[in-house]
């Protein structure tokens, strides 16, 4: 099996903090996303490769365990192992705990497949051997956790997803407003047990978003214009997970302004009907290249603003 330096396929050092890793996935899921790239099976590998790589190191306890076997991969590295020579039997086993994590339901859920590294490292993660005594299953059986990606867009409109379990098609409702962290309870259909079964919990991880950042409730985006329209005053086009909508600003607004756009962030998790706010900042462009007569208008208006500088 090959070692996969999931630190490289993001390009962040290995000390870096939860924000450079999200802001590096971020940008390399913009530029490989396959919408941006149809057709090209090399992109769509690629975006694979991002995405596995941030499902590890954007989650603590896998971004751990992955850090405890890259230290001892480096120092077999370190002593010239051969290629191929590498005990992976310690790590493929799982990791010790009371909540058991299924790779391969976790595939049916996101509709893509993991990469063989992936699913023999954190495929048990949680331990799957049955509890009692005699090594018998317990009455109830374990509760099932599995962490599913959905965008923002679909955190705003809420969204479904089949999932495939024990020969059965499971429809799951994520509500609109979930957040990373959401818990979705699935009832029963967790591991078996003799008398009952666990229940399934699906924990959201919400993705970062290229034109929004959330912040709670709340979005904020940043608006491009022009210099007239932020000198003069005029309408800009401020994006919303909903559409788009348009903003009049004030003559004399200044790049950075924040205009607060009310009720049009996400919708709240508990009571939908409810919404944060958008945070719009306004990004002023300048010309990089003026004709003659531009220029020389520029300077006059300087001189009518500044006559002493002159």
């Amino acid at each position: 099996m090959e070692y996969k330096d999931y630190y490289k396929i993001l390009g962040v050092e290995r000390n870096a903090d939860e924000k450079a890793i999200k802001r590096a996935f971020r940008k390399l899921a913009v530029q490989y996303h396959p919408d941006k790239n149809p057709g090209d099976s090399r992109a769509e590998e690629r975006f694979k490769e991002i995405n596995e790589a941030y499902e590890v190191l954007g989650d603590p306890a896998k971004r751990a365990r992955y850090d405890q076997l890259g230290s001892s991969y480096q120092a077999w590295q370190r002593t010239g192992g051969a290629p191929g020579g590498f005990d992976w039997s310690q790590w493929t086993s799982g990791a010790p705990g009371g909540m058991r994590v299924e790779v391969g339901d976790l595939e049916s859920i996101l509709g893509a497949g993991f990469s063989d590294f992936f699913t023999s490292i954190f495929g048990g993660m949680g331990g799957a051997q049955p509890s009692g005594v005699g090594g018998q299953a317990s009455p109830r059986g374990r509760d099932v956790e599995h962490s599913l990606r959905i965008s923002l867009s679909e955190a705003y409109h809420g969204t479904r997803r089949t999932l495939a379990r024990d020969g059965k098609q499971l429809e799951v409702t994520i509500p609109p407003g979930a957040r990373t962290g959401t818990r979705v309870r699935l009832s029963g259909q967790g591991s078996r047990g003799r008398s009952q079964s666990g229940d399934l919990y699906l924990v959201v991880d919400v993705e970062p978003d290229a034109r929004f950042e959330r912040q709670g409730d709340d979005l904020h985006v940043d608006v491009q214009t022009d210099m007239y329209t932020a000198l003069l005053g005029g309408e800009v086009t401020v994006p919303t997970p909903a559409g788009d909508v348009t903003l009049t600003v004030p003559g004399g607004s200044q790049p950075g302004q924040t205009f607060r756009l009310k009720g049009r962030g996400m919708p709240q998790l508990r009571a939908p009907s409810a919404r944060g706010d958008l945070f719009a900042r306004l990004r002023v462009t300048f010309p990089t290249q003026l004709t003659a007569e531009e220029k020389d208008l520029l300077v006059r208006l300087s001189k009518l603003r500044n006559p002493d500088a002159h």
